[in-house]
Order: structure tokens, then C-alpha cells, then sequence
């Protein structure tokens, strides 16, 4: 038997309606409901279009079955799974130091000694500056020189009272006298013990207020110290996070010019809303007994605001749009006694992070997907498959 040939410019006369009505001039053509008129129109042309040609060629395939090659779509597959779907959004934080402290002398006076300078770990109870104390020294000696005096005195009183010379009131004052520079002598030198200022805190000294030489007051901060033991890594959320991002929350914090990631849970929620930007602040406590997170330095906070458990996930490349805008994929089916062929399923999706996409309904979690060659293959193509990875990733 003869094959049968139709050229394919006899289908298209057919189909358009054997060439008598005039094409729209679309290149000149303005009118956006006319344009979307002729789209709509030809679309209905295409799809008859193309049943009538499959209508031959089965037409043909029995009349000659010998005109038809079974050729078949080279394919990869992979197994559909269920898994863990996680989504994250991506925030701009910042290293703050938890602590700050501040080192300064209780009596004042000349610095006369600074032992540390600005960038120097300190560790708390370390002796780092001292007040000149030669103002104390020199009323202690007085005093001293004093106590002489009315010690003498008051055991000159004391021995003519045993003999009862002298007025009761004579020897009572020198005693007070002698027992007032006493004491007098012992508050001199417990502020002679202040001279010395020691390290509150132990941390990083991040700036000198006083130097060396220079007069300071009681009180007066002369060290600033960083705690940087413990930092916190503070980022800005905007407020349509509220109700996904909680306190506990684990999170990855990522610093870019160091090349550390870290996680760890969500330390505070902030209670209020910046009325400037719309966002609420997030607060990560994190460890920095190395000290290598530096104030200010740049951290990328992920938070995970969705979270699917036992979820269908696909790569989102292997999903696809028909021209009613429906999604679908393609999976490996069986067509009769013709083997493994393409099989075109609809899909709803949900959502979608980084090159993944939540299936939320149309498949059951059992099929195999064509994934390298999915968008070659049509619905009920014969494929051949070549190779087959473990699991559908879109990593």
C-alpha cells in the first residue's frame, strides 16, 4: 500500500478556513480586545489543528503500519518522595556587645601609672591604672606628727588625774583628741588603698578617657571595656513576621567576611514597632569566647517563617504552564503494550523557596517524575529512560 502524504500547508488551508477570510493586520492593529479576540481564535485553531493531524496519523498508522517509527524520548527520572519543606527570608543584622562597662578611680587625683591601652584584653579584678596618693601620704604624716602630740598629752592627763590633779573634762578631751587622730589616721590609709583601680569586667579595653599624667575625679570613667565574651547579633524583621517569628525559634546566622555560620535560637522578640520602618527587632545571643565577632561586624540572619512537614516538593524548573495557565508535570506511565511513555499531570503548587516548590495536590507521592527531558516530551510520548537519580531535589 501507498503512504499516504498530506503537505502540511493543505492542513493549515483547512484549518484557517481555506483562505478566505482576510489575516488581521496585527503590526497595525492597536485595539487590545481585537488582538485578544484574534489570540483566542487562533488558539482554537491550533488545538483542532492538531487533533486533526493526530486523527491522520493514527488514520495512516493503521492503514500503514509500517509508516510509523517508534521512536522514543531519551529521559532521566527520579522517584517522588515526601520530605520536610522549609522556607527562610533572609535578614541584615549586626554584632552588638552585650556588655559595657567602666573602669574608674574612687578618690581621684594624678594618673600616675595606666598599664593598659585601647584594644587590650582585660580580665576582671586585673590592677590597671593607679592615682598618685602623695596628698594622702602627706596628711597621714601629719596626722601622725599629731597623734604624737596628743599622746603625750593625754598620758600626762591621765597620770595627774590618777593623782587627782586636774579636771575630769581636761582628761576626757585629750583622750577624744588622741582617739579622734586614731581613727583619723586609719580612714587616711583606707583611702590610700583606693589609689589602685581595678578591671570591673573582663573584656576588650575599647577606649582611654584618661591618660597617663592627667588628673581624673572620683567616679570618673577612665577605661571603657567591651564584654566580648557574649554578643548578640540584633536584625530588623518587618512586622508581617509577627506571627511566624517567635522567641526559641532556631535560626542560621551566617557572617560573610568572616566565613562562619552559626545557629542558634531566637534570644528575644522586641515590644514595639519601629514606626519608621514597619519592624519589629530580633535578638541571638551567641558565644564569643574567641573574640573574633567584632562589634558592628555584618551577620545574615536566615529565620525560617513556613514550614510543611511530610510536604511533596519538586524542582520548580520541572513545573509547567499550559496556555490556560494550569501547571503540570510529566511522569514515567505505561501506554498498552508500547512500554514506559510520558504522562502530562496537573498540578496545584504552593509554596515555593530558592529552586523548590510545595505540590499541594494532583499527585499521591508514588510516581516516578521525568526530570532531564521533561520539557521535550508531549502527553503519551514513548520515552526511553537513560538514567535515574535516587530522589527528586531541586538542589
Amino acid at each position: 500500500m501507498k503512504k499516504i502524504l498530506i503537505p502540511i500547508f493543505v492542513l493549515l488551508f483547512v484549518a484557517c478556513g481555506g483562505g478566505g477570510e482576510k489575516e488581521l493586520d496585527i503590526e497595525n492593529t492597536d485595539d487590545v480586545e481585537v488582538l485578544k479576540k484574534e489570540l483566542t481564535k487562533k488558539k482554537k485553531e491550533v488545538r483542532a489543528l492538531e487533533k486533526r493531524v493526530k486523527a491522520i496519523d493514527d488514520r495512516i498508522a493503521v492503514l500503514d503500519p509500517s509508516s510509523r517509527v517508534k521512536k522514543r524520548r531519551l529521559v532521566t527520572t527520579a522517584p517522588l518522595a515526601r520530605k520536610d519543606f522549609r522556607r527562610f527570608i533572609e535578614i541584615q543584622g549586626n554584632v552588638e556587645i552585650d556588655k559595657t562597662g567602666y573602669a574608674s578611680s574612687e578618690m581621684g587625683g594624678r594618673l600616675s601609672q595606666l598599664n593598659v591601652r585601647e584594644g587590650d584584653y582585660i580580665t576582671e579584678g586585673q590592677l590597671i591604672a593607679v592615682t598618685d596618693g602623695e596628698t594622702i601620704n602627706r596628711g597621714i604624716e601629719e596626722i601622725q606628727k599629731a597623734l604624737e602630740l596628743a599622746t603625750t598629752v593625754y598620758e600626762k592627763r591621765e597620770r595627774l588625774w590618777r593623782q587627782n590633779i586636774g579636771t575630769e573634762i581636761e582628761y576626757l578631751a585629750a583622750k577624744n583628741e588622741k582617739e579622734r587622730l586614731e581613727k583619723s589616721i586609719i580612714s587616711n590609709q583606707s583611702q590610700l588603698s583606693k589609689v589602685n583601680v581595678y578591671a570591673p569586667m573582663t573584656g576588650i579595653v575599647d577606649r582611654v578617657m584618661v591618660n597617663q599624667g592627667e588628673v581624673t575625679g572620683p567616679g570618673t570613667p577612665i577605661l571603657q571595656i567591651l564584654s566580648t565574651g557574649r554578643i548578640k547579633v540584633v536584625a530588623d524583621l518587618p512586622e508581617i513576621y509577627l506571627r511566624t517569628v517567635k522567641a526559641g525559634d532556631w535560626v542560621t546566622i551566617q557572617f560573610p567576611a568572616l566565613g562562619i555560620e552559626r545557629k542558634a535560637p531566637i534570644s528575644g522578640i522586641g515590644r514595639s514597632i519601629n514606626a519608621n520602618n514597619r519592624t519589629f527587632q530580633a535578638e541571638i545571643y551567641l558565644s564569643n569566647s574567641s573574640g573574633v565577632l567584632k562589634p558592628n561586624l555584618m551577620a545574615l540572619v536566615m529565620v525560617k517563617d513556613f514550614e510543611a512537614k511530610g510536604a511533596l516538593v519538586l524542582p520548580t524548573e520541572l513545573i509547567q504552564q499550559d496556555v490556560s495557565g494550569k501547571d503540570y508535570i510529566y511522569i514515567e506511565s505505561v501506554c498498552g503494550t508500547d512500554g514506559a511513555c510520558a504522562k502530562k499531570v496537573f498540578i496545584e503548587t504552593g509554596e515555593n523557596y530558592e529552586t523548590e516548590t510545595q505540590i499541594t495536590a494532583g499527585l499521591e507521592g508514588t510516581e516516578t517524575i521525568i526530570r532531564q527531558g521533561s520539557r521535550d516530551v508531549s502527553d503519551g510520548e514513548l520515552i526511553k529512560i537513560v538514567g535515574q537519580v535516587e530522589e527528586v531535589s531541586g538542589k
